[in-house]
């Protein structure tokens, strides 16, 4: 029997957060990890999108994952973070 690797596979929307653990064979990549987690085909937009990272850093779907790695799923930006933060600064 071949040892599994377990990693954690994150997606964040403005309303809800989701997390899930899953297990995969050793040299398994990021896409592995999104394809076993089930968001390809709950929000296949978002995931459609490419917009990967492990722990913060950004990845490619053919990034090849550690154990205990955290895949991140991302949004794309709505507003420049600079400028979303000048608009609060105004309303203040």
């Amino acid at each position: 029997m071949e040892n599994k690797i377990n990693v954690e596979v994150v997606l964040s929307l403005p309303e809800r957060q989701y997390l899930r653990q899953v297990s995969l064979y050793p040299n398994a990549t990021l896409q592995n990890a999104i394809d076993e987690s089930g968001f390809a085909d709950e929000f296949p937009l978002i995931v459609k999108m490419q917009l990967f990272g492990i722990f913060g850093k950004r990845a490619t779907s053919s990034t090849q994952l550690q154990h205990g790695d955290r895949v991140e799923i991302y949004r794309p930006l709505i507003t420049d973070p600079k400028t979303a933060r000048r608009i609060r600064v105004q309303q203040i």
